[in-house]
């Protein structure tokens, strides 16, 4: 799954409800230690991935960190959210740590459900 080595974060967001990558998904990252704050915003591209990732080496640091997938938008968008939208913003907290290598956060979402878990 991972080894040692710079640390990354890299994220990939799949729509199970048609069976499709998330294109145009809005990710968030924050580091919510010691103060809460913003690292990046961007968006997913036609793979549900983003271009970069989350954290590459040079800029990852280990810590307590919220992944928000703005998935209310992305199926409105669609035209198959509920309304008034189920979810909106989904939050996944994860804590990272030095000397473990590459982390890979996948969201995998309808506008009813997500799951996650720590891919490779």
């Amino acid at each position: 799954m991972a080894g040692n080595g710079p640390g990354t974060l890299s994220t990939h967001v799949l729509n199970t409800a048609q069976g499709i990558p998330a294109e145009g998904v809005k990710v968030e990252l924050w580091r919510l230690d010691p103060e809460p704050a913003q690292v990046v915003e961007t968006v997913t591209n036609a793979d549900g991935r983003t271009r970069d990732p989350l954290l590459p080496p040079g800029a990852f640091r280990a810590g307590r960190y919220e992944l928000r997938f703005h998935i209310g938008a992305y199926f409105r968008t669609r035209g198959i959210a509920p309304e008034p939208l189920f979810l909106d913003i989904v939050a996944v907290n994860v804590g990272l740590a030095d000397g473990v290598g590459h982390y890979h956060v996948p969201l995998l979402c309808t506008p009813w459900s997500y799951t996650t878990y720590r891919g490779s």
